[in-house]
């Protein structure tokens, strides 16, 4: 694997110490920030309570997809949402929606891709320079709503260095289950007086997907083909191709920083537009005609950071913010507009970093969300709604020998209020919730390299506007949607240990994660049918939430000039609701092995990933065959001494097998890709 450098910037904000000297040189100065030193999608062993797995370098050229969820599906603990190639969030330890933020250098993505399996994420990972997964307490820098963890892209829009000449990278790609295009450049210009120019753009395309087998599942595929209508047994016979998934996108950027030492202040604005099928829902009702809908979007984002280094008690000052003016409309198939979605609004933080004294050093900060939306159009199953967060936020690390202690907490403010709408039928409503969350843990180095972690964790979760307003037709999520306004925060306690091995030669680490859950939000069918829709109405009722994951790396040594290594990942989920019984769309068993090699400039790897049957099931969601995927890579590095350029060829599902994942929604119309030959280049100079 290659060696990617990080940021102190990005070190400070997680954990706010140090690296230690075996996977980082100490910074020279106090005033400058360190550099972090990581391999590839490791957790980094200086990540104290929680596991922050980091996605880069060669790793993040190999793995880029057009969305952030199929970019990090193979990370542990992370699989999608997945809803066609362009439509992917990610799912964290079988959690999703508002458990998890999806974030852009620590704010969030102010688009609507947690309310429905079809809206896609407004981020792009093509310009990512690295994307971090934080679970534990890390994640209570930026919400208590994620108690499935955190997604933070990382990019160079708002520089913070100024470069000594004219800085190009660039990305570009091409895929054959999709035709899928893919291009990214960028740009740093020194200016006068400390002032640093940046572009970037990206683009996408793709065909309709190219699957590997039917595009219904067999509990689907088995009635249709026994239907006594011709038009529902034709529908058994689809098979290669998945209808209503072509799509493009293209995202452009400009920004200006000035940057003295290591105090910045910049400011960006992004353009993005996008356009994508969602899988077409086939009925078996000969009644019921299938809908092909297309979403147009189309995003202005506004991006301020202000980064200035102290002195004294006190290491770093962190502004951040941004300002976002989101829509897309639903598009039917003779072009008419059936519903439009529109999201305004932003989210400032401040963070202050404490200067490490006797092991001791800290962050604590304040972050503001102000967000409306609203609908129009024929599935209005939300009113206008209006969220306003406060929060404040404080994590504590202490550092005495093999002993490591941390303790945190946030504190959060959500006032939430819906508007009268006659279609809706709802009256003027507001809400407002006040929430606690906190952990303590430490860990101890229990022999060298090794270490043992425990965190306790009390979590709470404000409910979303969905949870409390809703009383409408989504179609997105193929539901007639109840929600209920007199719902409370959903509260959890929970207990995770790893056991972690950093070294040369060999790399493990292993969780297991238990919570309780006193009142889990959830959505359950009601049995009533209302525009043809089943209904589900919002509930709440303990729970039990489970899990583990294992990721381990080991170095086989050389043979006959080739350097081997071997790595293997597990992970699993659980949620069971008392009283309803398990929670739907969560991940089974997943076990991946790699075996890898290195000679001269190449890199090549051989994977093999298996799914186990999802049978756990929630009433009326359809369980889920198992799946067994083969894929094979190379990298190549033309440049001799030099990462300059990256060229990755890779093959995916190279037996072509039907595979879905368990996390879709649309899991029974929309398997995954089947054979997938992929041509990545990369380019720095």
């Amino acid at each position: 694997m290659r060696i990617l450098l990080l940021s102190g910037a990005t070190a400070s904000a997680l954990l706010g110490h140090p690296v230690h000297a075996q996977q980082a040189p100490a910074a020279a100065d106090a005033a400058a920030p360190p550099v972090i030193v990581v391999t590839g999608r490791h957790t980094r062993s200086d990540d104290i309570l929680g596991n922050v797995t980091v996605l880069g370098g060669d790793d993040l050229v190999r793995d880029v997809r057009p969305t952030i969820g199929e970019t990090l599906a193979k990370q542990p603990g992370v699989t999608t949402s997945g809803s066609g190639p362009n439509v992917a969030r990610p799912v964290l330890r079988g959690l999703s929606g508002d458990r998890l933020r999806i974030l852009t250098d620590g704010i969030g993505s102010l688009d609507v891709s947690a309310s429905s399996s079809d809206h896609a994420v407004a981020i792009s990972p093509l310009t990512a320079e690295t994307i971090e997964v934080l679970h534990g307490p890390a994640a209570l820098l930026y919400g208590s709503s994620a108690v499935g963890g955190v997604v933070n892209v990382l990019d160079a829009r708002i520089p913070r260095a100024e470069p000594d000449a004219v800085a190009l990278q660039a990305i570009g790609g091409f895929a054959t289950a999709a035709n899928e295009v893919l291009a990214s450049g960028e740009i740093d210009v020194p200016l006068a007086g400390h002032i640093v120019g940046h572009f970037d753009a990206s683009y996408t395309h793709n065909d309709d997907l190219h699957i590997g087998g039917p595009v219904l599942s067999r509990p689907l595929r088995e009635p249709a083909a026994a239907s006594g209508d011709p038009d529902i047994r034709a529908l058994a016979g689809l098979a290669d191709v998945l209808p209503s998934t072509r799509g493009r996108s293209f995202e452009a950027a400009g920004a200006l920083a000035w940057i003295d030492g290591a105090s910045n202040v910049g400011v960006s604005v992004t353009r993005r537009t996008a356009n994508y099928g969602v899988p077409v829902r086939y009925s078996l009702d000969p009644a019921i005609v299938p809908e092909e809908v297309r979403i147009a979007v189309e995003q202005w984002r506004y991006d301020g950071r202000a980064e200035f280094a102290l002195g004294g008690v006190f290491d770093e000052l962190k502004l951040r913010g941004a300002w976002s003016d989101y829509q897309h409309d639903e598009v039917e198939a003779d072009g008419a507009i059936g519903s439009s979605v529109f999201s305004n609004g932003g989210e400032l933080r401040a963070d202050l970093s404490q200067r490490e004294r006797g092991g001791w050093a800290g962050q604590s900060g304040v972050q503001y969300l102000a967000v409306d939306q609203h609908i129009e159009g024929e599935e209005l199953y939300l009113p206008p709604v209006r969220n306003r967060t406060l929060g404040l936020f404080t994590i504590q690390h202490l550092h005495r020998g093999p002993l490591r202690v941390e303790a945190g907490a946030r504190f959060e403010h959500a006032g939430l209020a819906a508007t009268a709408d006659p279609i809706v039928g709802n009256p003027d409503l507001q809400r407002s919730f006040s929430t606690f969350s906190a952990s303590l843990g430490g860990s101890y180095d229990v022999a060298p390299g090794w270490r043992v972690r425990l965190t306790l964790a009390r979590s709470m979760r404000a409910p979303s506007a969905e949870e409390l307003f809703a009383n409408g037709p989504h179609g997105g999520n193929a539901s007639f949607e109840v929600g209920d306004p007199d719902l409370s925060p959903e509260k959890s306690v929970g207990v995770e240990a790893t056991l972690s091995r950093s070294g040369a030669g060999f790399t493990l680490s292993a969780t297991a994660y238990a919570s309780r859950f006193s009142n889990f939000l959830y959505d359950a069918p009601t049995g009533a049918v209302a525009d043809d829709l089943p209904v589900y109405a919002a509930r709440q009722g303990a729970a039990n939430y489970t899990g583990f994951e294992v990721d381990a790396d080991v170095e086989l040594g050389t043979i006959a000039g080739i350097t081997w290594g071997a790595e293997v990942l597990a992970d699993a989920s659980r949620v069971r609701i008392e009283g309803f019984g398990p929670a739907p769309l969560i991940p089974p068993l997943r076990l991946r092995g790699a075996l890898a090699a290195s000679v001269g400039r190449f890199d090549g790897r051989l994977e093999i990933e298996r799914d186990w049957a999802h049978t756990a099931t929630a009433p009326l969601e359809l369980p889920t065959e198992s799946f067994t995927l083969v894929n094979a890579g190379i990298d190549w590095h033309p440049l001799e001494n030099r990462q300059d350029l990256t060229l990755s060829l890779s093959a995916n599902n190279i037996f072509e097998v039907e595979a879905r994942r368990s996390t879709s929604l649309l899991k029974d119309y929309a398997p995954l890709a089947g054979r997938d030959i992929r041509l990545t280049a990369s380019l720095r100079i």
